[in-house]
C-alpha cells in the first residue's frame, strides 16, 4: 500500500507540469495581484507545487480568491490537488505535519467577504484526540471538547505562528444539537472555525446512504452539513482519504452518527475511504484538521 502511495505521489510534478485545467466552485473572474503578492503568486507558479513555502501556499490561495479559474496559479494549485500533491510543515511538538489541498473556492470566509482560496486537510496521523470525555454527544460538534483544543487549546498550540497566521475563520454547518429520534429534524447551524473535521456530508456522493448502500435513518440534517469537496468527486480520490494515512487508523468527522437509539456516537473515517463508520465520542482517534488560507 505504501508503495503504491509513493508512486502516486511520485506523478505529482509530471501533473502539475502539464499545467492541467478544469472547473472549480466559486472565485471572481478578471483582474491580477498586485505587488508583493503577485511576485510571490509568479514564484509559486514557476516551482513544482509540492516545493511551495507557505508564504506561496497563502498567496496562491489569495490569488484564487480574487480570481477564481482566471488566476495565474489555478492551473497548478488544480493539478496539484488532483495528484495529491503534499505540503510539510513542523510543529511545535517537533513532529511533522503533511497535508493536502482538498477545495479550491469552496469554503465560506467567517466574515462574509468571499471564499477561501484553499482548503488543506491532514494526512499524517500524529495528532490524536477524544471528541468529549462523558462520551457523549449533545451540542455536536460546537460544544465538542475536540472542538476547543482545534481552535484556541492543545492542537491548534500545535501549530507553528507563521501557520496561525495564515489559518483564515471560516463558517461550517453541522448538526449543533445532537442525535436521537427527537432530534431527527434538527437544524444544522454555523460555527466559526480556524481548523475543523470533515462532515460527512463534505466526504460522500450520497449523505442519506452509508458507503454499502444501506440507508441511514429518516432525518434532515446529514446532507445539509456542506458540499463535497472537489477531491473526493472521483472514486480514484475518494479512496485517497483513508489510503493516505499510512497506518490504516480510523478518524473523526464532526457529523453525528444519524440514530433512534442512545446517542453516544460521532461519524469517523476507515482507511479505504469508508465514511459512515461511527464510534463513543469518549474514545481517542487520530485528529486529522482541514483549514484554508
Amino acid at each position: 500500500m505504501a508503495g503504491a502511495i509513493r508512486n502516486q505521489f511520485n506523478l505529482v510534478g509530471n501533473t502539475v507540469n502539464n499545467g492541467t485545467t478544469g472547473g472549480t466552485e466559486g472565485g471572481a473572474s478578471g483582474g491580477g495581484s498586485t505587488g508583493a503578492d503577485s511576485a510571490t503568486v509568479q514564484a509559486a507558479v514557476a516551482k513544482e507545487a509540492k516545493d511551495w513555502t507557505l508564504d506561496e501556499q497563502e498567496a496562491v490561495a489569495k490569488d484564487l480568491a480574487k480570481n477564481g479559474t482566471s488566476s495565474l496559479a489555478y492551473a497548478k494549485a488544480k493539478a496539484a490537488m488532483d495528484a495529491g500533491t503534499k505540503f510539510s510543515v513542523k510543529l511545535t511538538d517537533g513532529k511533522t505535519l503533511t497535508y493536502r489541498i482538498i477545495g479550491i473556492n469552496h469554503d465560506e470566509l467567517a466574515d462574509g467577504s468571499g471564499k477561501a482560496g484553499l482548503t488543506f486537510f491532514t494526512t499524517s496521523t500524529n495528532i490524536s484526540s477524544r471528541m468529549n470525555p462523558d462520551g457523549k454527544t449533545i451540542g455536536g460538534w460546537e460544544k465538542s471538547e475536540l472542538r476547543g483544543k482545534m481552535n484556541s487549546g492543545e492542537i491548534w498550540n500545535l501549530m507553528p505562528s507563521d501557520f496561525q497566521s495564515k489559518v483564515k475563520s471560516v463558517r461550517k454547518l453541522t448538526n449543533n444539537v445532537d442525535s436521537g429520534i427527537e432530534n431527527k429534524d434538527a437544524a444544522v447551524t454555523a460555527t466559526t472555525d480556524k481548523l475543523f473535521l470533515l462532515s460527512y456530508s463534505e466526504i460522500v456522493d450520497n449523505p442519506e446512504v452509508t458507503e454499502n448502500g444501506a440507508k441511514w435513518p429518516p432525518n434532515s440534517w446529514l446532507s445539509k452539513e456542506g458540499t463535497q469537496y472537489e477531491v473526493f468527486r472521483t472514486p480514484e480520490n475518494k479512496s485517497q482519504l483513508g489510503n493516505s494515512l499510512s497506518n490504516g487508523d480510523a478518524f473523526w468527522e464532526r457529523s453525528l452518527r444519524p440514530t433512534y437509539y442512545n446517542p453516544t456516537d460521532f461519524l469517523d473515517v476507515l482507511s479505504g475511504g469508508w465514511a459512515s463508520n461511527a464510534q463513543n465520542a469518549k474514545y481517542s482517534k487520530v485528529v486529522c484538521p482541514a483549514w484554508c488560507f
